[in-house]
This record gives structure tokens, sequence and C-alpha cells, in this order.
């Protein structure tokens, strides 16, 4: 199953466990740790008591009383040292250790905040990417869905050089979509005039173009006439199990780096006339590594296209692009700009 970044208060995610951020006592303390106490009531606190504490890095689990998870998985997150003392090592630990926990006590779904990213000082980004690391690693061999919960949009940051490169290339994007906007306009006058065109280059509330020369834009090219003949019929499923083979991967390596759920994957290998949502597609596309016209043609037979007066859209050809096919760094990017996520059970 896979990784889904939220925004939300831990303490009301609906999951078997939730993980806290705890004081090294167990006894309660400031921030998720405070939080998740004054939530479960105090019959944490007592059976806290008896646990003897809990040491950096290293997980132990209680039961969760008022909560409305199973479980509350308690791990101590290093206090950042300038990152030359064994923080990271000692972080990825904290995640390594409360999956080893949640396996054990069969847990199909857990909710983590980002650990050591709040008092303890770990810098947010470095902190959300070992996070995301870590439990990716983990997905490859096990089942699970897995919540990394963000309470305030302040405490998630990605790196300064990735969200520089996004914000540069959606500029850039949308001076050229709203160029080729003008040109048609005064072209075709009567036409134009009934297009949306995108109103500021930072809010991109406005409706995508649906015009013949914007829409070409966002059409692949065929590689040749029997191409195009043998594949014009082939449905989104179909076309998903030809590219599957054709990379020559299992079923299971494609869903897993799509970042979508066995569930939904099995659905559409099941139904050959499946029409997926427009992340589900592109998760696909992203897993398979396409080009961006083979994404296109992908995305064409679940009736989508890519737009670049679409925030969402510009991101996803950003990274193909730049062939960054990372679907959890390419789903951080979206949430920071406040974006639909790629894959997970939909």
């Amino acid at each position: 199953m896979p990784i889904s970044i939220i925004r939300n208060d831990i303490t009301k995610v609906e999951c078997d466990a939730i993980v806290n951020a705890a004081d090294p006592t167990l006894l309660g303390g400031g921030g998720v740790d405070g939080a998740i106490h004054k939530a479960a009531g105090p019959g944490l606190l007592l059976e806290c008591m008896k646990l003897g504490g809990c040491r950096v890095g290293r997980a132990k689990l209680t039961k969760a009383y008022d909560l409305s998870c199973r479980y509350v998985i308690h791990t101590v997150g290093p206090k950042w040292q300038g990152g030359q003392n064994g923080e990271r090592e000692l972080l990825e630990s904290c995640y390594r250790e409360s999956l080893r926990i949640a396996v054990e006590y069969n847990c199909e779904s857990v909710a983590f905040p980002l650990i050591s990213g709040g008092v303890y000082g770990y810098p947010k980004d470095q902190a959300l990417r070992i996070a995301v690391d870590t439990i990716a690693s983990f997905l490859i061999d096990h089942d699970m869905l897995i919540y990394i919960v963000i309470y305030d949009k302040s405490a998630f940051q990605i790196s300064e050089k990735l969200f520089s490169g996004i914000t540069a290339y959606i500029d850039d994007t949308y001076v050229d979509a709203h160029f080729i906007y003008n040109r048609f306009r005064r072209a075709y006058p009567s036409e134009g005039n009934a297009l949306a065109e995108p109103q500021t280059v930072t809010d991109f509330k406005a409706c995508e173009l649906q015009a013949p020369m914007c829409s070409s834009m966002a059409a692949p090219k065929a590689a040749s006439l029997a191409d195009m003949v043998s594949q014009m019929d082939e449905s989104f499923s179909q076309m998903l199990l030809r590219k599957i083979d054709e990379k020559g991967m299992t079923d299971v390596e494609c869903y897993k780096k799509a970042n979508v759920d066995r569930k939904l994957f099995s659905k559409i290998r099941g139904d050959v006339s499946y029409r997926p949502s427009k992340t589900t597609a592109i998760a696909f596309a992203i897993a398979l590594e396409l080009s961006l016209e083979e994404t296109k043609d992908m995305l064409m037979k679940a009736g989508f296209a890519l737009s670049h007066s679409n925030k969402f859209d510009i991101i996803i050809e950003y990274f193909i692009t730049n062939e960054n096919y990372n679907i959890f760094e390419i789903n951080e990017a979206l949430f920071a700009f406040d974006q639909s996520l790629l894959g997970v059970g939909r």
C-alpha cells in the first residue's frame, strides 16, 4: 500500500496506529506528544509510567484509550546537533522500529508525524526526506497504508533547490501558454474571446484552455501510421499492461512504484474498460518512467490531457522532462504547492 501526505490533526486520523514523537520519559510533553496524551486521556499516561521510558531511536507500544486508533507507537527522535552526531541513523531507526512494531501487531495503516521536525530542530526538508525514504524502503516488502501527517503547513518543507526549480518552471511555462493564448485570440477572435485566460502566474485559478490550438499542445504524435492503427482501440488498462510487459516489470513492482494499492491495481487489471482518475493515470506513467509524449498518450487513453494553464500539470511535466521519476519526491512537491497527490487508492 502507498504513502499519503495529509494535512490533519494526527489525533483525528482514522488508522490502526498513530506514532507519537515522544519525550524519552514517555510522560508527555509539548507539540504532538502533548496533543496525543491530551486526546487519549489519563489511561495513556498511566500505562506509559510503567514502560520505564524509551531510548532515542527506539519505539514502544501502548493502547490508544480515547483515541480512534487501536494503538499508539511511541518513538523518541534525535535532537539536531549539526548532523554529525548520528542524527540521521537515529531518525531512520525511529521509523524502522515503529514500523516493525506495527507489523508485529498486524496494523494495516499507520500515521506518522514528522519526527524531530519540531522543537527538536531537525531541518524540515531533511526530516521529510528521511521519513519518505525509510518508509518507501519498508513498503517494498510490506503492504501497509502510511500517512505522513502535517498539522501546520509551516512544518512542511521541501528542498529550496527543488522548490525554486519548480517555481521557475511554472513561471516560464505559464508565460509560454499566455503567449500562445494571445496569439490564438488575435488570429481567431470569435473563438479566442470564448476562452478563459489564466489571470496570474501564482494562483492558477483560471480554467484550462480548450481551443484546438492549445489542446493540440498536449496531443502525442504516433510513431507511425501502423502504430496508430494498431493502438487506436487500446484502452487504458490494455496500454498499462502492455507497457508493464515492455518494461520487463512485474505487476507488484509497477503498482508499488506508482504508490497505488493492490486492490486498485486489481480493479484496473480485471476491467478492460476501467477509467482511472488523472492522478492514478499519471502515477502509472511515472512508475513506468514514460517520456512526456508517452505520458500524454497514456493520459489520452483515460480521457485526460496536460495543459500549460494548470499548475498540477506543469509540475508533472517538470519532473518528467528532468527525468526524475521518484513518485514520493513528486508528491512532496505537489503537496508543497497545494496540489493533489499521485497514486494512493483512487
